[in-house]
């Protein structure tokens, strides 16, 4: 089985700020879990280890078997593009490019794809699959928040991973919204994929297979 093993993680900061204590969790594929807590509790923290932006002072990664918290920079950008797919609070999109060319970006620097021809075509097979193929030819200042999110995470499938790690992704939407991704994201982990999200956001509670809750960057308590 695909899985992002985080095993005994600690991160400390300048010598003295401790943002992970001993942190041990596992995103499994067809999974779809949650992480809790209050700002600065360390679950961003915790997504930027498991994802590779940021490496533990202490403990280990191993994806897919494969302990990867030890390789060079070149190495872990090519773990990240070939197995981790992001989404953020901030959607991050290219304001000059529509909304099918911002999906495309990944996929022009993925050696697997050889032709702009064939990226297009799979960009907007993915716009289509997040219910935008009427917005795909917008730019991101004509999209509502959630249109942009949602962009953001077929941005995010452009190179089929197996994992999604979301940080907050409807902190800038409204109800209606966030309902939305967050349904949206339960089909991804029901489709095969490994799905995390950090947030502080209870809503989320309906549709995750798992909670945690992190305090003081320890990981506190689990529900199921």
């Amino acid at each position: 089985m695909k899985s992002i093993c985080v095993k005994s993680l600690t991160k400390v900061y300048d010598n003295r700020v401790t943002a992970l204590k001993n942190v041990t969790l596992s995103i499994e594929e067809g999974s779809f879990i949650a992480v809790m807590g209050h700002s600065g509790s360390g679950k961003s923290t915790l997504l930027q280890m498991a994802g590779l932006l940021d490496l533990p002072s202490e403990g280990s990664v191993v994806i897919n078997g494969e302990e990867v918290s030890s390789l060079k920079k070149n190495e872990l950008a090519n773990v990240r593009m070939k197995t981790i797919g992001f989404v953020f609070q901030a959607f991050h999109l290219n304001p000059q490019l529509k909304a099918y060319e911002n999906v495309m970006l990944p996929m022009l620097i993925n050696p697997e794809y050889k032709k702009k021809s064939e990226i297009e075509q799979h960009a907007r097979k993915l716009i289509d699959k997040v219910g935008l193929s009427e917005r795909a030819e917008h730019y991101p200042n004509e999209l509502s928040g959630g249109e942009q999110q949602r962009v953001a995470i077929a941005r995010a499938l452009a190179n089929d991973p197996d994992f999604i790690l979301a940080d907050e992704p409807t902190g800038n939407l409204d109800s209606d919204n966030e309902a939305n991704i967050f349904e949206l994201l339960k089909e991804l982990a029901k489709s095969g994929k490994g799905v995390m999200v950090v947030s502080h956001n209870e809503a989320i509670l309906d549709y995750v297979d798992k909670v945690y809750y992190m305090k003081d960057g320890t990981l506190a308590e689990e529900r199921i």
